[in-house]
């Protein structure tokens, strides 16, 4: 195979490995019953004026299943972290002795259950949208380089026909996880 091709599949397929990577990040936020201690990735607290996950100024862990508990190395960090649960999305009040916060994560409604499913969904529709950018861009690199006659017409054919099966294979990943989270969301 022409190494010029070679490295363009490569980099490609390096890009759809991180849109897969992205997705399952996304899917560790929706909070779909049981504690994850990644639904609090995107809930800033205001740590001396400056925005901070909670990771970093508390120690994180899933009790019983379906309890966080959160625990602060600065104590005073107790209240801020506190509000900081109460505005965002989560949908959860947090309660605290002093020491440490707890957020129990209730059991979803039917009702909840779908409309998770249907985010697990658009989640991963936008993951399959950027694997097919990627090969759009991976054709048109090959185009270009057919253009600046660096590739012959049968290595382009071969070249797109490689392309598409990358694509096919990450838009199947895409889709058993997709599939996967939607049963664990649908089964709770």
């Amino acid at each position: 195979m022409n190494e010029i091709i070679k490295e363009k599949l490569d980099s490609a397929e390096k890009n759809m490995k991180k849109v897969i990577e992205r997705l399952q990040k996304e899917y560790g936020t929706i909070r779909a019953g049981r504690a994850n201690p990644a639904v609090l990735d995107k809930v800033p607290v205001d740590y001396y004026g400056t925005p901070t996950p909670i990771n970093q100024v508390a120690a994180v862990a899933v009790s019983e299943g379906r309890m966080l508990l959160i625990t602060p190395w600065d104590p005073a960090m107790i209240r801020p972290i506190s509000k900081a649960i109460l505005a965002s999305e989560l949908g959860i009040t947090p309660t605290d002795d002093g020491k440490t916060i707890r957020l129990v994560f209730p059991q979803p409604t039917e009702d909840r259950r779908k409309e998770l499913a249907k985010t697990a969904k658009k989640y991963g529709d936008e993951a399959k949208v950027a694997i097919r950018n990627e090969r759009r861009d991976l054709l048109d690199k090959f185009k270009k380089l057919k253009k600046d006659s660096e590739l012959t017409e049968d290595d382009q054919a071969d070249a797109e026909k490689k392309a598409q099966k990358l694509t096919d294979r990450y838009t199947e990943e895409i889709d058993k996880i997709v599939a996967e989270k939607e049963k664990e969301i649908m089964s709770l």
